[in-house]
């Protein structure tokens, strides 16, 4: 198996801990609960930014001396309605109840800045397309850029229909050359509908050096170190993923794969 798929270690609790030491890398951090209803899961944000992410179900949540009540309307992420989050600062903690089964991710990268303990959504979030014909999406951008909400963290939500192609053309983030590209390393967190089916990602650079292409499932992570990483949704089965990206500057820009970027021009001849 790649050492760039990671498979859960579980189905309840805990079933995803990417540290950014564990990854071999400098900044993200991934985690994933699976938690039945009056199930909690907490944690300490140390020197580490949070953004919690309810991919599905509710639960009460409190952090950094606030209360933030029940959050979450979205019992199955395929309904595709803005997800419930907050952002927590470092040297705090967090708490969460699932109140129905629900879904939790851990979004982390080192704090950087003073941003606030906030709700980050449903409220400020909606969905747009990207991409046309078979490379068509939809995205749910939750922290980018254009959102001032955190020092480091940059989270998005996207959604493939089946039979469509994600993450492309292939693009690359992995120089720290501002304002032509910057260095982002990024995890990709999956979903399949129906929940047996499978999804494809490869992971390549121009050279040849790192040429991975990953079988993933319900719930698989995948890493992204460096290079190209488009992803592909096979007919019958729709996928979703959540994006987590961080690196030395909070700013995503990219590179396509010369060989691909033909594909990108006939598309957007005024770009």
């Amino acid at each position: 198996m790649s050492h760039l798929l990671r498979k859960p270690t579980s189905t309840t609790g805990k079933v995803h801990d990417i540290t950014a030491q564990g990854a071999g890398w400098s900044y993200v951090g991934f985690g994933l609960y699976r938690l039945a209803a009056g199930q909690t899961a907490a944690e300490l944000t140390g020197d580490r930014e949070v953004i919690l992410v309810l991919v599905e179900g509710k639960a009460h949540i409190t952090g950094a001396g606030q209360d933030f009540g029940e959050m979450g309307d979205r019992m199955s992420v395929f309904e595709k309605t803005p997800p419930h989050c907050v952002y927590l600062p470092g040297d705090t903690s967090w708490c969460a109840v699932a109140t129905t089964a629900c879904t939790l991710a851990v979004c982390t990268a080192p704090a950087k800045g003073t941003y606030p303990a906030r709700r980050l959504g449903p409220e400020g979030i909606s969905m747009l397309p990207r991409g046309s014909g078979a490379n068509t999406r939809f995205v749910n951008n939750i922290a980018m850029e254009s959102r001032d909400v955190a020092g480091s963290l940059l989270v998005t939500e996207v959604f493939t229909p089946q039979g469509n192609w994600s993450s492309y053309p292939s693009h690359r983030h992995d120089e720290d050359d501002f304002p032509r590209m910057t260095y982002l390393e990024e995890t990709y967190y999956h979903r399949l509908n129906p929940a047996q089916g499978f999804g494809i990602q490869r992971v390549y650079t121009e050279d040849g050096s790192l040429d991975e292409t990953m079988t993933v499932k319900n719930h698989d992570v995948t890493l992204v170190p460096k290079g190209h990483h488009p992803c592909g949704a096979p007919y019958g089965y729709e996928m979703y993923y959540l994006n987590v990206m961080a690196g030395p500057l909070r700013k995503w820009r990219f590179a396509n794969d010369p060989d691909h970027d033909w594909i990108y021009k006939r598309d957007n001849p005024t770009a």
